[in-house]
């Protein structure tokens, strides 16, 4: 087994009870690190079993990313059990798609409201700089850390009816990017994560058509699985990508490249 270093580091996984958020902490206790994953929903005791019994120790508390002083207070009381916080994995976010104007039959039918908007903003954006914010302070005193960021392929090329979703997936780019130069010189590595199309709950409940459509335009033929994308954060976050910074990995299957 290769050593990643991961062995005993402080973990916070943001949107940890389901999906990419949920296989990304077990990747991380089968590391051996201490997972405290921070989401509104979720079976605190089921969660905790399942770090325990990957091999690493785990906590779920209730911590909406949007509510700065929830955030705040959630940081604290990591660092505090635990002494730190050396990771931060921020994959919190949520869809509220539509079109920007739907016009139909020479009318307007629908159009994006700002609740679709500012929801979508809130979550997948703002509780990134917020969750960021209230981590990295703790790291530049320790002397360094790590930040990975979910983005999404779609946020490098558009995807129809998400401007909301993309607004947020490229912002986080431009985060991250930004973060790293800043944040370099305290020992800080930031990267992003760019999935592709995923098998999660939320496609789960997409009709079947659109499902053949997203896996017709990936040229390895398949969805990704959660998994697949927690090898990506463990491996960011790991001592073998001790000198990978300001990056985006897509892990897409090929799809941006067969775009």
């Amino acid at each position: 087994m290769i050593e990643t270093g991961l062995r005993s580091k402080t973990v916070v996984v943001t949107g940890a009870a389901s999906g990419i958020g949920r296989a990304t902490a077990g990747r991380f206790a089968r590391e051996g690190a201490r997972v405290a994953g921070w989401d509104v929903q979720g079976d605190a005791a089921a969660f905790e079993a399942g770090m325990a019994e990957a091999g690493g120790e785990g906590v779920l508390m209730n911590v909406d990313v949007t509510c700065t002083a929830a955030v705040n207070e959630a940081a604290e009381k990591v660092a505090g059990h635990w002494g730190g916080i050396d990771v931060l994995v921020n994959n919190a976010g949520i869809l509220r798609d539509g079109m920007l104007v739907k016009h139909k039959d020479g009318a307007v039918q629908s159009v994006m409201t700002d609740e679709q908007f500012d929801s979508v903003i809130s979550v997948n954006l703002r509780g990134v700089f917020a969750c960021t914010r209230a981590v990295v302070p703790g790291m530049i005193a320790r002397g360094g850390g790590v930040v990975l960021n979910a983005s999404s392929v779609v946020g490098l090329y558009g995807n129809f009816g998400q401007t909301n979703y993309i607004a947020t997936k490229a912002g986080v780019i431009g985060m991250t990017k930004v973060w790293a130069r800043e944040l370099g010189r305290h020992g800080i590595r930031v990267n992003a994560v760019a999935p592709g199309f995923i098998a999660t709950e939320i496609l789960a409940a997409m009709p079947q058509k659109v499902l053949d459509a997203m896996t017709s335009r990936t040229p390895l033929g398949r969805m990704g699985r959660p998994e697949e994308i927690a090898e990506a954060y463990v491996w960011l976050a790991s001592d073998a990508a001790s000198f990978v910074t300001g990056t985006v990995l897509s892990v897409d299957g090929g799809v941006v490249t067969g775009t």
